[in-house]
């Protein structure tokens, strides 16, 4: 091998390296975002065991227990309109289909 095949060579190297050091960045990057994903998901969790442990302990259940029951879940942070049934809610504004079910006569 001569000088400069080993220069290509070594730059191709150099080059592969690099390449992979970005795809290490990138698969990171993403598992971060799992990460933050699956303890948003396990608060959720758990604040829905509360409450579900909460209801097993409630026995008495009034004419509005349907009503009270949806309040509820939208008060903490739920859709309950048939839009986003079930999603998160953005706290920055209320949702007015969900509004619009809690007020219904």
């Amino acid at each position: 091998m001569d000088k400069k095949e080993i220069f290509d060579a070594l730059e191709g190297f150099s080059n592969n390296l690099l390449i992979t050091i970005a795809e290490v960045d990138a698969i990171k990057k993403h598992l971060r975002g799992v990460i933050e994903e699956n303890t948003a998901l396990r608060l959720e969790n758990s604040k829905l065991r509360e409450r579900l442990e909460k209801e097993d302990r409630e026995p008495n259940r009034t004419a509005n227990f349907g009503k009270e029951n949806l309040k509820s879940i939208y008060d903490d942070g739920f859709h309950i309109c048939s839009y986003y049934y079930g999603q998160r809610a953005d706290n920055v504004e209320p949702c007015m289909f969900c509004d619009e079910l809690l007020n219904r006569e």
